[in-house]
This record gives C-alpha cells, structure tokens and sequence, in this order.
C-alpha cells in the first residue's frame, strides 16, 4: 500500500477521532441534540468546503501543468528546428509533474544553446567583418535572424581561421616587400611620388589595404625598382670595369686610384654620377696618350690571342696590330677588337680552358717522356724517380680522357654554330693528332739517332777497342757495406753506398774487344790480354742507351739497368 493511502486513512480516522471527541464534549455540556446537528452540519460544511478549496486548487495546478506541458512542447519544438536538431521524445509514459519538468528543462538548455550560437555568430562576424576589411574581400553569407547550424558555425570558424591566416600572410610579404623597396628607393635616391608609394612608404602599416591586388601592385613597383636598381649597378660596374681598364691602360699610378676608391663600391645615383665623371676624365686623358694606350691594348689583344690559341694568320688578319700611325681611329679600331675578342673567349671560355688543361698536361707528359730517356735519373735519389713514375702512368690515364671529353664538347659546339672549332689554326681534333704523330716522329728520329751513334760507337770498339775513362771516384780495398742484392741469371750484382758506381764484382772481368790495336810502325802486332787480373775501367757512358754488356756468360742489357737501384 501506498504511503499516500496510508496518510489518507491516517485522516479519516483523525476526522472520525474529531468527530467523535467532539460529540463527547457536546454531551458533556449538554448540548441539545438539534444544536449538536447544527454543530455537526457545521463542521461537515468547514470539512467540505476545505477539501473543496483544496481540490480546487490541485485541480488549478494540474490545469497549470497541462498548460505549460502544451507551452514547452510549442517551444521545444521551434527550438528544435531553428536549432536543426532532432525533436524531443519523452521516454515512457511519465506523470504530468515529470513530462512538464522534463519539457521545460529541455526548452531551458535549447534556449541556452540558442543564446550561445547566436552569441559566436555575432563574434563570428564581427571578426569576419574586420578581416575583410583589411583583405577587402565581402562578407561572409550568412542568415543574421536565424540559429546558425553547428556546421555552419564550424565552416564560419574555418573561414574566420583561414582569413586571419591570409591577413598574417600578406602582412608578412607586405613588411617585406616595403622593406625591399624603402632600401631599393634609399638605393636609388627616389622619392615617393604616386599616392600608392606614398601610402606604401608614408602611411601606417596597419592602414594598407591587403588586398590581392594591391599585393600584386606591390610586387609590381618592387620588380622595377629592382629592375632600375640592376640596370644602375650594370651601368656602375661598367663604368668601373671601364675605369680599371683605362687605369691599366694610361698606367695610372696607385696613388690617383685610391683618390676615387670610394665610389668604386655602390650604385647609388651619386656614385653613378662621379664614376661617370672619372670615366670622362679618363677618356680625356686617353686622347692625350693615344700611343700609350693602343700598346697596352695590343698586349691585351696578345693575351686574348694566347688564350683564345689564334694561329699566326689569325692574328695578322687584324691588320691595323701593325699600323704604327696612331691616331683615334686606330685606337676605335683596337677598341672593337678587343671587345669582340673578349665577349669571344668568354662566350667559349670553359672550351678554352679545357684546351689550356689540354695544352699544360701535354707539356707534362713530354716533360716526363724526355725525362724517361735520360741515364742520369737513375742516380736522382730522394724518391723523386718513383714520384715522376706514379705522375706519367697517371697522366697516361687521364690525358686520353681529356681529349675524349674536349672531342665530345667541341662536337656539341660545332653542331650548335655550325663552325669548326679552330685551335693554332686547325680543329682540335685535328690539332691533337698532329701533335701526336709530331711526338712520334720525334721519337722515331731520336731511336734512329741513338742506333746510328752506338752503331759508330761499337765500330770504333771493335776496330780500336774500348776507350778507357776515370772512375768518378777510387773505391778503397777495404770491405763495402752490403746492400740490396739481386740475382740476374746466375750472376750476382750488389746494391753498396747510394754513390758507389757499378763494379765488375761478379767473379769474372769485363772483356776488351777481342781486335788487337794496331801497333807502331815496324813492329809486330800487340794483343790485348783478356785474362788479365787488373781491373779496366768500363768504356763509354751505361744507361739506357748502352750496348749489352757480357758478363761470366750472361747478358746484361740496358733494360736489366733500370730495374737495379744502384
């Protein structure tokens, strides 16, 4: 049983106890009985009445409850569509009190909600609206009067992000671009004179207008005064590189050089202007030293002919080198030229110096092939022999390659222009292979020189025997300090001191040629002895180039020479 139902009989016996106390008390007064019907009817109509008002007033709020229930559900259900939610399902069956409570805590939270978006809506555009100003860009479309969606507030809060992103952006490319061109006006002694220079320069960074076109005007004003800041510094630097030039030329000592080495640094319209008047002076001065100049241009053009490899008719084709009449139509003339020929090499000049690292390698490798055919380097001590070894086998290896590099651009070069690539007046390829069969020839002709000399050399042995010569320096007879020693078929040589020279110490002598000397006139003919103990000092210089010399039955050929180290 309910507490309720509990209470309720709980007061009907309270009515019945009140009622009933209250007869007793009527008798014991002594109340007539249609007095106690009276009282009885009176308590009865209080009782019914109370209840009555009582009823009443339940009866008041269960109608105030049904109403507001009618009211919140109204609401709620508005709310729930400008808020684009789903509308509110009240779950079982609840009483009147719980499902009024219920609505209107739930209509409580939607107004809530719908204070809040409209709220960030609000912030939402005035933040918008600030941003757009500054971009000038629109607005954002949005409905002012209606609850925004969570989606819209959340692509509203994007473009918000990606505008405040953009402004950071341009404002950062506009402080530096307004950088860039306060130094290029400072650079160029320019002074704002359009409104938009002015409001870029003069105005407050904040109040400029960032928009993409504006962004893009100001690149714009930057681009040509970049553009009017590297056409200054062409012409400054030319007219410095003419300055130097002339100073070259006229041999301008060093003291009047240092006089205008302030503006030989800048761009700045004050520098541009004295260089200018340097330049001038020069000229002046250039007119007035005619001959001087044109010869110190025709070293220059030497130069440009070495270095650019002309062969001799190239360079007398540019006949007035040779005028000796010197006057400024000449020194025009030998201007041209050397323009010309300058803008030629450097055009070419990674070609030029792959023939120069051509040229000096070749030198090198002659070098080391003259080297390779002289004796006296076998006694060069030091290691220096080893180190030029290692230099030639390298430079055997890498001057081909050279060459077929060189062959593979100048090939380029010529299917590009369309024009031999001339080096001393032939095409490289052509130049290298005369150099070649130059080297060759050379070495054919010495080979044939040195058989005809030790063809002469061996006659005049064999005819008149050896011819004896002073040892660099008498060994003692005391013991040698041993040394590397090497075996050659049998026969032994020994490495002694690093000075020491090559002695017949392998058991047997070095034999004399076996033809006798012709004797004196009217005597008999002398042989010269073989067998003799005495030592004989070797004839003729041992090298390279020696004939093979028979020792104890072996021969030891010139090759065998320069294996030993003695």
């Amino acid at each position: 049983m309910r507490r309720s139902e509990v209470l309720a009989e709980e007061s009907i016996l309270c009515l019945q106890k009140a009622l009933t106390h209250l007869r007793e008390i009527w008798e014991l007064i002594g109340i007539p009985e249609d007095q106690r019907l009276q009282r009885t009817e009176v308590v009865k109509k209080h009782i019914k009445d109370l209840l009555d008002m009582m009823i009443a007033e339940e009866e008041s709020l269960k109608e105030r409850l049904i109403k507001s229930i009618s009211i919140c559900q109204k609401e709620l259900s508005t709310l729930c569509s400008e808020l684009q939610v789903e509308p509110f399902q009240e779950e079982g069956e609840p009483t009147i009190l719980q499902l009024e409570k219920d609505l209107r805590t739930q209509v409580e939270l939607m107004r809530k909600q719908k204070k809040e978006r409209k709220q960030e809506l609000k912030r939402l555009q005035e933040q918008d609206q600030e941003l757009c100003d500054v971009l000038c860009i629109p607005n954002y479309d949005i409905d002012s009067a209606s609850v925004p969606s969570l989606e819209e507030l959340n692509q509203f809060r994007q473009r918000v992000a990606t505008l405040r992103e953009t402004k950071a952006s341009r404002r950062e490319e506009f402080v530096n671009t307004k950088r860039q061109i306060v130094l290029c006006m400072e650079e160029l002694d320019h002074t704002p004179d359009t409104s938009f220079e002015r409001d870029v320069v003069c105005e407050d960074e904040d109040a400029f207008c960032l928009s993409l076109e504006n962004i893009a005007t100001l690149q714009k004003l930057l681009l040509q005064l970049e553009m009017r800041k590297s056409q200054n510094e062409a012409v400054c630097e030319g007219l410095r590189a003419q300055i130097r030039e002339l100073w070259d030329r006229l041999q301008i000592p060093a003291e009047e050089r240092e006089a205008v080495a302030l503006v030989m640094t800048g761009s700045k319209a004050k520098v541009k202007k004295a260089l200018q008047l340097e330049v001038d002076r020069l000229e002046e001065l250039k007119m007035q030293n005619m001959k001087k100049v044109i010869e110190a241009i025709r070293v220059e053009l030497a130069q440009y002919w070495d270095r650019c490899f002309y062969s001799q008719e190239q360079r007398q084709a540019f006949a007035p080198y040779y005028d000796e009449d010197y006057t400024e139509n000449l020194l025009q003339l030998h201007d041209a030229e050397i323009v010309q020929l300058r803008n030629y090499y450097e055009s070419h000049k990674e070609l030029f110096e792959g023939v120069q690292k051509w040229e000096e390698s070749w030198r090198l490798f002659l070098e080391f092939e003259r080297k390779a055919s002289d004796p006296s380097r076998f006694t060069n001590r030091g290691g220096n022999l080893l180190k030029e070894e290692k230099q030639r086998a390298k430079l055997q290896k890498t001057l081909p390659k050279l060459e077929e590099e060189l062959k593979v651009q100048i090939e380029m070069w010529e299917q590009e222009h369309t024009k031999p690539f001339v080096v001393n007046g032939q095409k490289f390829v052509e130049y290298v292979t005369a150099q070649w069969e130059m080297h060759r020839l050379e070495k054919e002709r010495a080979k044939q020189e040195r058989q005809l000399k030790n063809k002469k050399q061996t006659e005049t042995e064999m005819l008149y025997g050896s011819a004896p010569r002073t040892p660099n320096k008498r060994r003692g007879l005391g013991p040698t300090t041993p040394g590397k020693v090497r075996k050659l078929n049998t026969t032994t040589v020994t490495n002694a001191t690093a000075n020491s020279t090559i002695r017949p110490v392998f058991g047997g002598t070095v034999y004399r040629s076996p033809v006798s000397r012709l004797a004196p006139s009217g005597s008999k003919p002398v042989l010269t002895s073989t067998c003799s103990g005495k030592k004989t000092p070797r004839a003729g210089r041992h090298g390279a180039d020696k004939e093979n010399l028979e020792l104890n039955g072996s021969i030891l050929s010139a090759r065998t020479f320069k294996g030993l180290q003695i």
